[in-house]
């Protein structure tokens, strides 16, 4: 059964659900390999100083909006695809910013 919210197609949504998507995303691969480990706030400390540990977790990120985003074109949701797109492009750069000035 489909969520009501997903069944818009607009730029706006888009753009929620493609801030959403890599947060969720960076707390799932969390609590996949670290959470036995290390606290939470330890883990936010290690991607502040760690280029590897930011690398992999911006690309499982990244990985979860392209998930969305496919999801969004094979349903012809291509306003709410755009969205997603701008927000990854956003992201991406960030990272790239944050490991070359970091």
């Amino acid at each position: 059964m489909e969520i009501v919210i997903f069944k818009k197609d607009n730029l706006k949504m888009g753009i929620i659900c493609g801030v959403i998507a890599p947060i969720l995303a960076m707390f799932a691969y969390y609590f996949v390999v670290f959470a036995d480990k290390i606290t939470l706030s330890e883990y936010f400390f290690y991607l502040r100083t760690n280029r590897t540990l930011l690398t992999g977790v911006s690309s499982i990120s990244l990985v979860a909006n392209a998930i969305l985003f496919t999801v969004f074109i094979n349903t012809y949701r291509d306003k709410s695809a755009k969205g997603v797109f701008l927000i990854t492009l956003i992201y991406g750069v960030a990272v790239l910013v944050v490991k070359l000035i970091g």
